[in-house]
């Protein structure tokens, strides 16, 4: 796609692609080196996450044994906030503002009804920077689950009907990549999409049967609504914040591309915008630190256990 200023005008105010995104994984490296040599490319600028930037990283050391000028630029864009060595990628302030409005229409629907229960399921498949984020900017979460912290059902069900029995309702945030191994199947067959990544069991779903069964077990009546806003969320316009961002990104990228580097990754540490190496960035996965204020803060707004190994009954 020929990509000019009067077909790409106004696409910031859009929310998902119009290049399309892809879920590839299979790609023989060789023959996409081969085509950017055929177009005479020499910079090449590779916008997503961690699947995008591992493709980034073999197209770079294809084109360096071939001795080509190639300049392989990443750009971070992926909600998750999962990238390392950057405080923040494009998308996740955006993400975080959409994840306000369902954890609000959840608390309302919780709070009008009796013993209401407000369940929202946000993405996250191993890092719990959504919930987090949006458990504190709302702060009327009672339970911010994260994939992080490894959940035990049955105490976080006597907390919850701790909660239910004391106030008459709850709310609760649980990224999608928690409670996998309670899921599991001794005859399930792993699943994997076109990127090889793991498919994941649906943990809103599976929380939504076993909270109604407990609370049913106990003669509890409950009221549970369950919301999963996911898809919604990663397709809606960039915030401003994001889009500021964005353009940021975009501005150092060319800087950089054009002069020649690459392998590197565009970041941002201690509000300077940085040169990560791709191999760097894809070394190991971010993850939100348990032992940090921040996590702390999601504690004191919640009022949750720090961790699900404290038995109500002991």
């Amino acid at each position: 796609m020929n990509l000019t200023p009067q077909n790409v005008r106004g696409i910031h105010e859009m929310g998902g692609t119009v290049l399309g995104s892809s879920r590839g994984g299979t790609e023989d490296f060789g023959i996409l080196v081969d085509t950017l040599e055929k177009w005479k490319i020499n910079v090449l600028y590779a916008i997503g996450g961690d699947g995008t930037l591992r493709g980034a990283n073999e197209i770079s050391h294809e084109a360096e044994k071939r001795g080509m000028e190639l300049a392989v630029v990443g750009i971070p864009k992926t909600i998750d906030n999962d990238i390392s060595y950057i405080d923040r990628s494009f998308g996740f302030q955006t993400a975080v503002a959409e994840a306000v409005s369902p954890i609000y229409a959840a608390h309302a629907e919780a709070e009008g009804a009796v013993n209401g229960i407000g369940l929202v399921k946000l993405m996250g498949r191993y890092s719990g920077f959504i919930s987090a984020s949006a458990t504190l900017a709302i702060n009327d979460v009672n339970f911010c689950l994260i994939p992080e912290i490894p959940l035990k059902l049955d105490v976080f069900l006597q907390y919850l009907e701790e909660r239910i029995v004391r106030r008459g309702h709850a709310v609760i945030c649980v990224a999608e990549g928690v409670g996998q191994e309670l899921m599991a199947d001794a005859s399930d067959q792993v699943q994997h999409d076109a990127s090889n990544n793991i498919v994941f069991k649906d943990i809103g779903v599976f929380l939504k049967k076993k909270i109604n069964e407990h609370f049913k077990n106990k003669n509890i009546e409950v009221n549970l609504k369950y919301i999963d806003p996911s898809y919604m969320i990663r397709s809606a316009p960039a915030c401003p914040m994001d889009a500021i961002f964005c353009a940021q990104l975009g501005q150092y990228a060319v800087h950089a591309g054009m002069s020649g580097k690459t392998g590197l990754v565009i970041g941002r540490w201690n509000n300077m915008f940085t040169h990560v190496p791709i191999e760097l960035a894809i070394s190991k996965r971010k993850f939100v630190d348990v032992n940090s204020l921040y996590w702390n803060n999601v504690i004191e707004a919640t009022g949750q256990p720090v961790s699900w190994d404290t038995d109500l009954t002991r």
